[in-house]
């Protein structure tokens, strides 16, 4: 599906973008895991973004996380449960919270590590019963007992964590068995574009690379995280959401209004005007539409697990069939 952005501000001029290079954080890392994110910096980016203008500015860029909140609800609407209570983990403002409805939960938890963020939006936007818990995804045993929640969900967070498979273990603890988990998160094609037109103008003006795109997990690895995190009756898919912007600076801006401005530990906190002015050209010049205008493509893993329980379906064993397959053929 794609998107067109329509510009509502004016298009931000070529100059040397600044990176947040504090690391104090209120929420100190996980003990013993690589540290791939600066987390400290990443809530401040989030903060900022919010607080900028009132929020006008991060309530303009919410068109990704809504469009794949939608797709998200999709498949919880095939789901034919309700639930009492849905933990919405990494929720941001909510936007996959808003879409819940009474026929579906009583109440939402939304758990996110940006405070700001967090409270963006008033009760009266949600159509069931909403409680907002600040504290780290990374952490979320310290706030969820164990085998308390009937169904956690993620909406685009779980790219930020450095601890991805502890996370999705800690997801799974805290779900009753038979608990649902349905999450989205981006994949490692996501602003192949943006990647690609960076990294040549990099090499071309200043002879080198470094990282200002994050990370992101490969789409054959999720189906083994979940697996490797005890979770059963697994369903992974990929979906792309593409968006028009009229140039490289509206997606530059509209990045740093969504708060998903570069958190790599080890990032380098500018770029060149000269540099940014090549990238600019390169990706109108390999990725531009007919129009003149660049498509940023958002590559979406969506992913379904359960917590074991006696009570699901189990696979028949091998040679128990009532029915020979050469009848029926």
């Amino acid at each position: 599906m794609s998107l067109l952005r329509v510009a509502a501000r004016h298009a931000a001029r070529p100059c040397t973008r600044a990176f947040a290079s504090e690391s104090s954080s209120s929420f100190p890392p996980a003990t013993g895991v690589y540290q791939v994110f600066d987390r400290a910096a990443k809530r401040r980016q989030r903060d900022r973004a919010v607080s900028r203008d009132a929020g006008v500015g991060s309530r303009t860029v919410d068109y990704v996380r809504d469009e794949v909140a939608d797709r998200m609800m999709e498949r919880l609407l095939d789901i034919k449960r309700k639930f009492d209570t849905v933990v919405d983990l990494g929720s941001g403002s909510g936007h996959f919270s808003k879409l819940l409805e009474p026929e579906k939960t009583r109440k939402v938890l939304m758990i996110d590590s940006s405070e700001t963020t967090l409270n963006r939006d008033p009760d009266e936007e949600f159509e069931v019963e909403v409680e907002r818990v600040y504290a780290d995804e990374e952490n979320l045993l310290d706030v969820l007992p164990s085998n308390s929640q009937e169904a956690i969900v993620s909406c685009l967070s779980l790219h930020w964590v450095n601890d991805l498979p502890g996370v999705l273990v800690q997801i799974k603890e805290a779900l009753k068995p038979d608990g649902l988990f349905l999450g989205a998160m981006f994949g490692g094609d996501t602003l192949f574009e943006l990647r690609t037109a960076l990294q040549l103008a990099e090499v071309d003006r200043e002879g080198g690379i470094s990282p200002h795109i994050s990370p992101m997990t490969d789409t054959k690895d999720i189906s083994n995280l979940l697996s490797r995190a005890g979770f059963t009756l697994l369903t992974v898919d990929i979906d792309e959401v593409r968006v028009g912007y009229p140039s490289m600076w509206e997606l530059l801006e509209d990045l740093r209004d969504m708060g998903e401005s570069n958190a790599v530990v080890g990032r380098r906190h500018f770029l060149h005007r000269d540099t940014l002015a090549a990238a600019s050209a390169i990706y109108k010049e390999l990725h531009g539409n007919e129009d003149g205008s660049v498509p940023a493509t958002f590559q979406i893993i969506y992913m379904i697990g359960w917590k074991p329980s006696p009570k699901q379906p189990k696979p028949l064993e091998r040679g128990s069939a009532q029915t020979n397959l050469k009848d029926v053929l």
